[in-house]
């Protein structure tokens, strides 16, 4: 009894001594993990995580956080060399939603891919043709009436069901919604059971049906391993990370296309209760996965997940003052940033996106490689769309051209050449025609180390949220 005591002694100082080597900022949190029985946390690669796993297909919902969410999966992309399936040039930046995803919708360049996150109407089948086997599938949903008050107010110029309420009132909507809505109409999909339609679900059948919605939260709950809660976004991101045996700091991020607190209204109760039952799928679809959330935290232990969440947190402090100085930035609305590159697009002239603008002095304390990241960090949608899509067309022809040397070289590849001119407004048609600009920065395309796990090869390689 006395020598197991003294092997398994042995076995704890000795595994405690290796993960401290691992470099002194791992060693407050290796130590509470410890103490606590927690899962181990790795910042480096060790034999302590299995490989990273490398084929992500997320659905990107409307106004769930997603956006900040495909930024996350856009930045984990280009810093392990993968490859994302980027949409054809005649989808914009969407996968041609509303239609339901096909793989004819990707651009040939970005294939074959390692992640998908753009926006897309979901098709099980589809995506199955076009990813890998391994593929872990993953979405976000959102409490539905702060979902619904976000998409009444982001597309009430956009969407005729919206359009046709007297001084774009929700209560008026709510009061009445047979009375404006019309099923079949172009972008009714914002105005019920958005999350439903996005899910390849059918938003209009009844709530009284019961038996499909019960078959449609099951078939949802079979196709996806993980469905974050934007309410719950950084215990979600936890959860992530150990499905997917990533690093800390590939879960790092900065809240990306955000309204203004002066365009969000307060629900009162009744009004909740109006959203939830005009939107009776959607709400019985957040009610299932928040639950399913809460039951994976605790078969994890709360304050396990609570830990990780306060050192994901102090981690994006210090990446916040890495880019930004000594504080968080400054949202400012897309008139007052002055690189037209992170400027995010403006769905009306009534709702103010805001974004993020760089320190002016960032390239006299930081590295060229730091400034690129960190300016990735607050790149919008759209943009970094763009970007990515040239930057492996730009690998592509390379690839193309070690089989036909003849051909004469690509130039350098730089945010001026990538980016569109940015239009004159805010353009009626709807997110997909969202604005560039012309570059006043330059970037390379990113490399970076190849993940574990990850194939050799493959391409180097964003945003709805609140």
């Amino acid at each position: 009894m006395i020598r197991k005591k003294i092997f398994l002694a042995f076995v704890v100082i000795s595994t405690v001594s290796l993960l401290l080597h691992h470099g002194g900022h791992l060693e407050s949190w290796t130590m509470e993990a410890f103490y606590l029985g927690c899962p181990v946390l790795c910042s480096l690669p060790s034999p302590c995580l299995e490989p990273k796993h490398t084929h992500v297909a997320f659905l990107k919902t409307h106004k769930t956080a997603s956006s900040t969410m495909q930024n996350l999966l856009f930045r984990f992309a280009e810093r392990h060399n993968l490859t994302v399936a980027l949409p054809i040039q005649s989808c914009g930046h969407q996968f041609c939603y509303p239609r339901t995803f096909t793989s004819h919708f990707v651009h040939p360049h970005t294939l074959p891919p390692s992640i998908v996150t753009n926006h897309m109407r979901f098709s099980r089948a589809e995506l199955r043709r076009l990813m890998p086997e391994d593929t872990v599938y993953i979405t976000i949903l959102r409490e539905p009436g702060l979902m619904f008050e976000s998409l009444f107010s982001y597309y009430n110029q956009i969407c005729q069901s919206f359009k046709r309420v007297p001084n774009c009132s929700l209560e008026a909507f709510l009061e009445e919604p047979l009375r404006y809505y019309r099923p079949k109409e172009k972008d009714a999909m914002y105005a019920r059971n958005t999350l439903t339609f996005d899910l390849g679900g059918d938003k209009d059948r009844s709530a009284e049906d019961v038996g499909y919605s019960r078959a449609f939260v099951a078939e949802v709950e079979q196709a996806f391993a993980l469905v974050m809660i934007a309410e719950h976004f950084d215990e979600s991101l936890v959860l992530l990370r150990h499905l997917l045996s990533w690093d800390l700091e590939d879960v790092l991020y900065l809240k990306l296309n955000m309204r203004t607190l002066s365009s969000k209204r307060s629900l009162s109760p009744d009004l909740s209760a109006k959203i939830r039952e005009w939107n009776a799928l959607d709400a019985r679809l957040y009610d299932h996965f928040n639950a399913s959330l809460w039951r994976q935290i605790a078969a994890m232990g709360p304050a396990c997940v609570a830990r990780e969440v306060r050192l994901l947190r102090k981690h994006q402090d210090q990446l916040v003052r890495n880019c930004f100085g000594r504080r968080m930035p400054l949202m400012r609305s897309a008139s007052q940033i002055k690189n037209k590159d992170l400027r995010p697009w403006q769905p009306n002239a009534k709702v103010d996106i805001v974004g993020y603008d760089l320190p002016a002095n960032l390239s006299q304390v930081t590295s060229s490689q730091a400034q690129e990241n960190c300016l990735k960090l607050i790149m919008p949608e759209v943009q970094y769309t763009q970007l990515l899509l040239h930057s492996q067309s730009l690998l592509y022809r390379r690839n193309f051209q070690q089989r036909t040397p003849q051909r004469p070289q690509t130039p350098k590849l730089s945010v001026r050449s990538v980016l569109p001119r940015r239009p004159p407004a805010a353009s009626p048609q709807g997110p997909g025609s969202g604005p560039g600009s012309t570059s006043t920065s330059t970037l390379r395309p990113a490399g970076g180390t190849q993940a574990r796990g990850a194939k050799p090869g493959q391409g180097s390689s964003p945003t709805q949220a609140l």
